[in-house]
Formats: C-alpha cells, structure tokens, sequence
C-alpha cells in the first residue's frame, strides 16, 4: 500500500465516538486508534463485523456523523487536512475530491427527481461554468459508462431495479471525477453478476483515472478479487493489514482466521441430504405476474404504443417438496420477489394456479386465505425494516400469535420465551423486553426467523436473509436456520442473489432470468456442470474465495 508522502489519503491514530445516548456520561469509541493509507490507484478493503467501525471511518472522512461527535487524531488527503473543513472548501472537498457511495441507494435519492435531474443538480452545484448541452452530454457518458442507457434520462428512481438504482449512485459519485472513492457496502443488495460489473467498472475507472478507492464490505470474497490491500477491523480496531495474498494464504490474527475460516465454509462443498417426496407441498402451474404500464402522450406519440407489459412472472412451473431447500437464484429485476409475493398471495396472479397442499391459493378469498397464511410465512432482507421498532423484540415476535388466535396471555410469552431460546437469543428474559434499535444485524434477523416459526409453519419463504450480514453472522444465521428445518420439519424457499450461499445451503436451484426459470437441478449437478448460457455467465461472474 502506498504509505509514502504521495499518498491521496492518510488516516493517523483516528477515533470517533458518538454522542452519549441518555445519561451515559462515558464515551464509547466506536473506532480506536485507526490508521491507514491510500494511494493513487490503490484499492483498499475494509472488512469486518457489522458495528466494528467500518462506516463510521467512511462518514467521518466526509464529515457525515451526527453532531456531537468526538474525533481523535488526524487525517490529511494530499497532505491536506480534512476533519476540519467548513464551508465552500469543505462542499468542493464532497464529491470534486472524494466521492461516496452508499449502500442503499433509495433513501439517497430524490424520489421526486428524474434520473438526469439528479445529474444535472450535482453538475449545476460543482461546474456551473458547464451551459446545459454539456452538462447533459457528461452525466449521459457518465450514465453509459455505469450501463444506463440514455432512454432511462427521464424515469424515476422508483421505476428502476435495486441494481440500476445502484448504477446511478456510483455514475452520482463518478460525475465530478474525483480522486477518491469511497464505496460503503455498493454491492450488498446487487445479484453476483451486477456487483461483479460494478466493481470491475469501479476498478478499472480508478486504473485509467489513478483514482484511489477504499471499498467498504463484509463480502471476503468480492474484496480478495477486487482490492490490492485489506485491513481487517474488530472492535474498533484494524487487528490486520496487508496484501490480500498475505492475509487470506496466511493470516496473523486470530480474529482475521474466524472470518476466513466462516467464508471458507459457505464456499465448501454441500453433501446432499433430501430425499425428495413424490407430492409436491407446493405447486406453480403456468404461474403469471404481469403488469400494465401506460404510456404518456409522448411516448405513444414516438413509439405509437398505448400500453407496455412487463412480464414480471412469464409462465412459471416449479414444484417445491416437503424438507427440501429450494434456492431461487437470479438477477436483480429478474421477478425473484415478485414471485414470493405473488406465491403468498399479496399480490394476486394475473395467470396460472399457485397450489398449496392441494389447495388452489388464488381461488381463495382473503378470509380463506388468512388461515393459510400461518402455514406460509416469510423471513426478509432487512430485518430492521422488517421488525416494529415501537415494539419489543417479545411483542414482534409473538403478535402472530395472537393475530392467527394460537395462543393468549402468559402462554404467547411462554412460546416466544421458548422460540427465543432456539434461536440462540439467551438470556431469553432480556432479549425478550429489548426493542430491535438495541440489536445487532445478526440478532435481529434471528428475531425475524423467530417471528416466522413462531406459527409452525409448514414453509418459509427466505428472501435475501443473509444479504446484509458479514461473514462470520452469515455462516451463524444458516446454519441455525439448517438446524430448525431439520427440528421443526421445515421447506425452505430460499431467494439469494449470493450463489455460494445457495451452494452452502441448498438441495435444488431454480436459475431465474427475466420471469422464466431457464435452469432447475441439484446444486452440485448445476455448479458443476450449467447448462443454460445465463447460469454459466452468473457461475462466471461470482468471485470464489478457494481461487486467491
């Protein structure tokens, strides 16, 4: 790494603390004593376990942590001080000098503003000496240069995928070709190939333009491939630092080692255990999900086109039997949630027959189909989002309970005390009265897999589960949820844009690309020997920690 006084960024001794919640008088430094370099061209990656500090060095170099943070030590970009910049230097340092991308790229952009809108703004705000014609011609190659294409200037954030809302975020961070890149978990929602097109983009932008990039993630795999360096953080501290050939052949510390050998495990090879039933427990026939968007008086004007399809869902057939794992694999925009939604009947089939248990789901009425419901339940991306903040973790878990009329009074706290219990939140008594705000990632999405057995259900759907976990909690999370399928009789749907997760977990793996499955088979048939050309691009795509 290039540590030397031509360094673009150097970080010495640094700690944050946030403010003190409540009456805590005593501060808690959430980084302690961090240091590091970046250099022209450099790709540093920081990794570790979710709240070790990794995001709160990011936010600090861009002055973006809550006020009333404490900072210690010091950091200089060119040999510039940063921390203390106000004002008109500290507006030009943002963006023109060090670009940010985050993780989720909704909550950073404007849902009232066009995709060009939101170039132009930024564009308008850092190079107002550009007249309109060559604002618009920049953001469209930057555009290009991230595969959006010009026909999508006009849309809003709402009207693209996760992955093409990612694209704009990073083509938002490129527009003013700044020195430095700061990329906070870009991939964590992307499917493999997605991600793998963005980093190499990334990667290569920093090549041609000697830009340095410090790229933020719990992904081990996806920063052996695309960094030079590592720095591995736990607790507040960076316990190792070098070349990745270094770090990942022969590790120092024994934290780094744990996370290895975590990744290592969910890239192992999975021994086959199903046995597979002659009754499917669910069944797709024909499955359809089609949407109807109506054009504007432009658009029919140009294209003479009234209305336009989406075929979300195009004639799915796929049958799910009793104790197996189904891994449901594809894409972002591919239709994977939209058939989880339309299999639970949140949104209705526009065609074809969801069949559940004999049961033809779509021909039930909401009232019938509410004592259904128990028996198919959901385990989501997001646990935070997905968990009310205004209850306890005790409450969240055992409202299905009473929604469903399955128990009442003492005995709903006597089968969340139980369920907590299985899923290793221990002491049960305290995590029970806790509120989710005061968990981590990994505990609270072991609140989520409570809520869904709660109702013994007979299957659960899991969309993106581990998604935004790091490593070592990811490797947890499975294989508990492994050991309540085995103990409770479980039937997994699992939907995962991470094929090495699906490989780790599962029995079967449907491959999903625009609405139809174009490859089904046993997990260790399809990564051995794929078929169809898409599964063969995404195996190509996934970067594979047994190959550093």
């Amino acid at each position: 790494m290039n540590t030397h006084e031509t360094s673009l960024l150097s970080v010495q001794d640094l700690g944050i603390a946030y403010p003190p919640r409540g009456q805590a008088k005593i501060l808690q430094w959430a980084v302690d004593g961090v240091s590091f370099a970046v250099g022209h061209g450099d790709r540093l990656g920081l990794v570790g376990e979710s709240g070790c500090g990794k995001s709160t060095i990011g936010r600090a170099l861009l002055q973006l942590l809550p006020r009333g943070s404490q900072i210690r030590g010091e950091s200089t970009f060119q040999e510039k001080p940063i921390l203390n910049l106000t004002g008109e230097a500290l507006r030009h340092y943002r963006g023109e000098v060090m670009g940010l991308i985050f993780q989720d790229p909704m909550t950073r952009l404007d849902p009232l503003m066009t995709i060009g809108n939101h170039c132009l703004e930024t564009l308008r705000c850092h190079s107002p000496e550009l007249n309109k014609k060559e604002a618009k011609q920049r953001a469209l190659e930057t555009l290009e240069a991230v595969r959006i294409p010009a026909n999508r200037w006009d849309q809003y954030p709402h009207e693209f995928s996760g992955g093409m809302r990612q694209r704009v975020a990073i083509a938002l961070a490129l527009l003013l070709d700044p020195k430095l890149i700061i990329a906070d978990e870009p991939t964590t929602s992307l499917d493999v190939t997605v991600a793998n097109e963005i980093l190499q983009e990334l990667t290569r932008l920093c090549a041609e333009r000697d830009m340095g990039l410090l790229l933020i993630s719990h992904d081990l795999a996806m920063v052996a491939e695309y960094c030079t360096e590592i720095a591995v953080m736990h607790e507040g501290k960076i316990v190792e630092m070098g070349g990745v050939q270094k770090i990942f052949k022969t590790p120092d510390h024994p934290y780094t080692q744990s996370l290895l050998e975590a990744a290592l495990h969910l890239h192992s090879d999975k021994e086959l255990n199903a046995e597979i039933e002659t009754q499917p427990l669910l069944s797709l026939e024909n499955l359809e999900q089609h949407y109807i968007l109506e054009s504007n008086f432009f658009q029919q004007f140009i294209t003479g086109e009234k209305t336009q399809v989406i075929k979300a869902v195009d004639g799915i057939n796929l049958d799910i039997y009793e104790g197996e794992i189904l891994g449901l694999v594809g894409e972002s925009g591919c239709g994977k949630s939209t058939l989880s939604r339309t299999i639970l009947q949140l949104v209705p089939p526009t065609g074809g027959k969801v069949m559940f248990e004999g049961k033809e789901l779509n021909r039930l009425s909401v009232a019938e189909m509410r004592p259904e419901r128990r028996h198919l339940q959901m385990i989501f991306q997001d646990p935070h989002a997905s968990l009310n903040p205004l209850m306890t973790v005790g409450e969240n878990i055992g409202d299905p309970l009473q929604i469903h009329g399955l128990a009442e009074g003492d005995e709903i706290k006597e089968q969340v005390m139980l369920m907590l219990e299985k899923v290793g939140l221990t002491p049960t008594e305290d995590y029970y009265s806790r509120f989710p705000r005061q968990l981590s990632g990994g505990q609270q999405q072991r609140v989520g897999i409570a809520r869904a057995l709660i109702t013994r259900p007979r299957l659960i759907i899991c969309d993106e589960p581990v998604s935004m976990l790091d490593a070592s909690i990811q490797a947890q999370v499975l294989e508990l949820m492994q050991n309540l399928k085995d103990e409770f009789n479980l039937t997994y749907l699992f939907i995962t844009h991470d094929l090495w997760v699906a490989k780790f977990l599962c029995d079967r793996i449907a491959v999903m690309n625009q609405g139809k499955i174009v490859e089904l088979g046993n997990t260790e048939d399809l990564f051995k020997n794929p078929q169809h050309p898409y599964t063969q691009k995404l195996l190509g795509a996934a970067p594979l920690l047994q190959n550093i």
